[in-house]
């Protein structure tokens, strides 16, 4: 007897790991998907490409449905399983990161519709600090997903330096709009949907600080700040 309940106790404890695999699983999609909607949506603004921003938004949707798969699986592992210690940080981390996530595939669903608004005509300026602010970010979340899935958090504060430096690029986009605004009146609506453009990639740095400092607190148990 005593025997069956630790054979049934071990298979209990190896179904319950392969859920925690699963989950991290599915995160880590998750995670690739938002960094694919990163580069395809400034890409799509980049060429005037409206068939490429729509396979963005396509993304965003399926995101969004990723985000509630999760959510409810997290919620049952809670419920069913009620985890301890690093698995309950890891349960709780993710059900967190998910909502990061999804704010940065919604903020590039938002470039891939202006890329849908502007394609039938060309852009008010040429795209250089802009493609560069999308793979900076790029590098961030992909940063924090490594972090999270092989448990190594050594470089997640580094990601402070990169938000630095999307926020100078940030400053010097706004800066040159200004400029050539005054230059060319004309052009104030195109420079406004540019400069949303990059703020939006502003924000998405933030979020990508948010996941690194979630991940951090995961791994580590200590709460650190990535701004």
């Amino acid at each position: 007897m005593k025997e069956a309940l630790k054979v049934e106790k071990k298979k209990i404890r190896i179904r319950y790991q392969d859920q925690l695999n699963h989950l991290e699983n599915l995160v880590a999609k998750m995670g690739e998907l938002s960094i694919e909607t990163v580069r395809d949506s400034v890409e799509s603004l980049k060429k005037q490409d409206a068939k490429l921003a729509e396979k963005v938004l396509e993304k965003d949707k399926k995101i969004d449905e990723m985000e509630f798969e999760i959510e409810k699986f997290c919620m049952e592992l809670l419920a069913l399983q009620q985890p301890m210690a690093e698995d309950l940080r890891f349960i709780v981390t993710c059900l967190k990161i998910i909502t990061d996530i999804d704010r940065i595939s919604d903020y590039s669903g938002d470039i891939a519709e202006i890329t849908i608004k502007t394609a039938s005509k060309p852009l008010f300026k040429p795209l250089i600090d802009i493609p560069r602010m999308s793979e900076i970010i790029q590098g961030m979340i992909r940063k924090a997903l490594d972090a999270f899935t092989t448990r190594k958090v050594n470089n997640l504060q580094k990601l402070s330096e990169d938000d630095d430096l999307i926020d100078g690029l940030y400053d010097q986009i706004f800066r040159e709009l200004i400029t050539l605004v005054i230059e060319k009146p004309s052009g104030i609506s195109d420079a406004a949907y540019l400069l949303f453009v990059a703020r939006y990639l502003e924000r998405i740095a933030d979020h990508s600080c948010n996941l690194a400092a979630r991940i951090y607190y995961m791994v580590t148990g200590k709460r650190v700040k990535i701004e």
